[in-house]
């Protein structure tokens, strides 16, 4: 999963670049901290013995970046073949949020 999210940020950095200048500071920014925040909360609930509460902020922080993503590309910040990309990496984050909240539940 961290290897996933880790993979994600790198090709979210490669889109971004292509942001306009006055989206560098604004928008890119929010993704990039959200991407951040992801990447701490799969780490924190790796180690947490407790998870369900950080499991629930990571599948609200993933919503977030996925409403984020899809924003820059209705905002044609973003081509739609890097956003299917994107999406397509987020998704499969997602699947593997929903598949780690499933197994918890039943323990």
């Amino acid at each position: 999963m961290r290897q996933k999210v880790e993979d994600m940020i790198v090709y979210g950095y490669t889109a971004l670049r292509q942001f306009p200048k006055s989206e560098k500071h604004t928008l890119a920014a929010d993704i990039k901290q959200s991407m951040y925040r992801l990447l701490s909360l799969v780490i924190t609930t790796n180690k947490k013995y407790y998870k369900k509460t950080t499991m629930q902020e990571l599948d609200v922080e993933l919503d977030f970046l996925r409403s984020l993503v899809r924003l820059s590309m209705q905002l044609k910040f973003l081509p739609f073949k890097k956003y299917e990309l994107w999406a397509g990496m987020l998704n499969e984050i997602g699947r593997m949020i929903g598949g780690w909240l499933k197994s918890i539940r039943q323990q």
